[in-house]
């Protein structure tokens, strides 16, 4: 029984595994190259430093009343040789009112608060009131908790530390309370003795005065 060789077919398959070859190559290297550009396209969620979480600020003011009184408490603060800073006065050279609660209108977070911040620390004396603005809700006293907090750079982070807290009330329209004076030295440290609550007015009245009658819709 004789053989029959073919130069033909052996050509043939030669090709079919060259084919192979080349094509299992292709998908390797298309396989390789998703690997490489997968992080780039879906890239790890960064932790978020410390630093990139802090509150912005150096003199963080807050001021918190109970979210279940529609009531309007506005925080005014006043920075050393500055002026007032509150809902009719947004800025000052050191401080920024960053937040004006007005109650339950336009309020999608229903939480009762107002605060400032300052930019920098400035040395010298500070001051800390609240006016009671309205009360939709006509329920009296008011109790207001007040903190004073400080943020100092240590390193690469922020070193957030409260510094003074106070529970309140205030129980008439057009109240204004002096909860805080106090005194920052040059590093940002509360100075011995100088805390009080001797009254000083901060509150400045809109152009045009107020407009209570808004209030009562």
């Amino acid at each position: 029984m004789s053989k029959h060789f073919s130069f033909a077919a052996e050509a043939e398959d030669d090709s079919d595994v060259v084919f192979r070859d080349v094509i299992t190559l292709a998908l390797l290297g298309f396989i390789a190259l998703v690997v490489i550009l997968l992080p780039h396209i879906n890239p790890p969620e960064k932790k978020r430093t410390e630093q990139e979480v802090a509150a912005p600020g150096n003199v963080m003011i807050e001021a918190r009343w109970d979210d279940d009184i529609d009531a309007d408490v506005d925080l005014w603060v006043q920075g050393p040789q500055d002026r007032p800073v509150g809902y009719s006065n947004l800025a000052g050279e050191v401080f920024n009112l960053l937040r004006d609660d007005i109650g339950f209108r336009n309020d999608v977070s229903q939480l009762n608060y107002e605060n400032a911040y300052s930019r920098g620390i400035v040395e010298g004396e500070y001051t800390v009131n609240l006016h009671m603005y309205f009360n939709r809700a006509d329920s009296w006293p008011v109790p207001v908790t007040v903190l004073v907090s400080t943020v100092k750079p240590s390193g690469t982070t922020r070193t957030t530390r409260q510094i003074l807290v106070s529970d309140v009330e205030l129980r008439q329209l057009g109240e204004e309370l002096t909860v805080f004076n106090f005194q920052l030295d040059a590093d940002g440290e509360l100075v011995d003795g100088s805390v009080n609550s001797a009254p000083r007015k901060l509150v400045t009245a809109p152009t045009g005065g107020y407009n209570f009658d808004a209030y009562k819709q």
